[in-house]
């Protein structure tokens, strides 16, 4: 079972706000001065998935998210309605889809999804089935 991911951001209020306003998690702790980063702070999915969210060490920037890197390439998590749950991000004022042929929600292998960007870059799938 998975216990959590750990996401890297410069900008923590606008990643903060991203995955607790937008995503629905709740922030369990956030300590800063933390191992001498500004912020180290956990959220928690109603699923009982969380997120580690931390800040580069210093004064030092995290690199931007690139597509090409090896590693993870998107999180996803299912919700009941992809339609309803990007509307309600676009209502928010938060529109950083990756978009298919212009549209924020699309179909593959006959389950909607669409892919939101995160602040910090990383590309949040919403996915409507498990089924492949």
């Amino acid at each position: 079972m998975a216990h959590h991911v750990c996401i890297q951001t410069n900008d923590y209020q606008a990643s903060k706000h991203f995955y607790t306003q937008l995503l629905g998690f709740a922030l369990l702790s956030e300590t800063e001065n933390f191992h001498m980063r500004a912020y180290n702070s956990w959220l928690k999915a109603p699923d009982g998935f969380m997120i580690e969210l931390q800040t580069p060490k210093g004064r030092a920037l995290f690199s931007p998210m690139d597509k090409e890197a090896e590693g993870i390439a998107h999180l996803c998590f299912l919700v009941e309605d992809v339609e309803r749950e990007a509307a309600r991000i676009l209502a928010a004022g938060y529109d950083h889809f990756r978009r298919k042929d212009g549209k924020a929600v699309y179909a593959v292998l006959g389950s909607k999804l669409c892919k939101v960007i995160a602040p910090e870059g990383t590309i949040i799938e919403l996915r409507d089935t498990a089924e492949l």
